[in-house]
């Protein structure tokens, strides 16, 4: 019996990878509102209210998951900037340009929505602790990523000056994250850790949990639609495009 193995490389081609594209983006569409509208559901209307924190807490459910996605987004931007500059690859850099702007929505979600929680339980809008100055310091290199990308003219030029920020920006990502454990923090530590049960009722942690889902959908799709718009404006000179019934029309 043979197996057909799958040429993965041929979706390296911005030509292969644009159709995939096209059929994907409608499912993470679909599955960021069923995993929101169950999210919300659970997280503002079924989970109980906090005891010391009272209603104001349910923020978390809005923030904690931007939170993990702007870590997550500039991870995964990284292993592309990684993957572009060690093979060369066109698509890589389109990622990358893709990914940032939703990266920086996450970021500016998780730093806005912590303001508004910070205000009723820190008595301030603002304080320059390790973890919000980390996270600061991240939406800025996204919105640096942007602007130098943006700034110089040759495509691939700039993704590789792009992805070599992207790679020394990557350091604050443990910062953020252990931000809490080296040093002496207003910020409270992990409800959610792999290795500790969570601290948390069940419902939640569903809640958050599903609304996290719900970003990664969301994240997916935006990124997927934004690198379609990349290709097609990269490759507008190539006869594949000028075929596209999108194009013709």
């Amino acid at each position: 019996m043979s197996f057909r193995l799958i040429n993965w490389f041929k979706f390296a081609s911005p030509s292969s990878f644009y159709p995939v594209l096209g059929k994907m983006i409608p499912m993470f569409w679909a599955l960021a509102a069923v995993f929101g509208g169950i999210g919300l559901w659970l997280s503002f209307f079924v989970a109980p209210t906090d005891a010391t924190q009272g209603e104001g807490y349910r923020i978390i459910f809005i923030h904690v998951p931007a939170s993990w996605m702007s870590m997550f987004i500039y991870i995964v931007m990284a292993l592309w900037a990684a993957l572009g500059l060690s093979l060369n690859a066109r698509l890589s850099g389109m990622m990358v340009q893709a990914l940032a702007p939703t990266g920086a929505l996450m970021a500016f979600l998780s730093l806005w929505t912590g303001a508004f929680w910070g205000k009723p339980m820190w008595g301030t809008w603002w304080v320059w602790d390790a973890r919000l100055t980390s996270e600061l310091i991240l939406f800025f290199l996204y919105l640096g990523y942007m602007a130098l990308h943006s700034a110089i003219d040759d495509p691939r030029r700039a993704d590789k000056a792009g992805a070599v920020l992207v790679l020394v920006g990557v350091v604050n990502i443990p910062i953020i994250y252990f931000s809490v454990k080296w040093w002496n923090t207003l910020h409270q530590g992990a409800s959610v850790s792999l290795n500790k049960s969570p601290t948390m009722a069940m419902t939640m942690l569903w809640g958050m949990l599903l609304m996290a889902l719900c970003l990664w959908m969301y994240s997916i799709a935006v990124a997927l639609m934004r690198v379609r718009a990349v290709i097609l404006e990269r490759e507008s000179h190539t006869d594949w495009v000028k075929h596209l019934p999108e194009v013709r029309a």
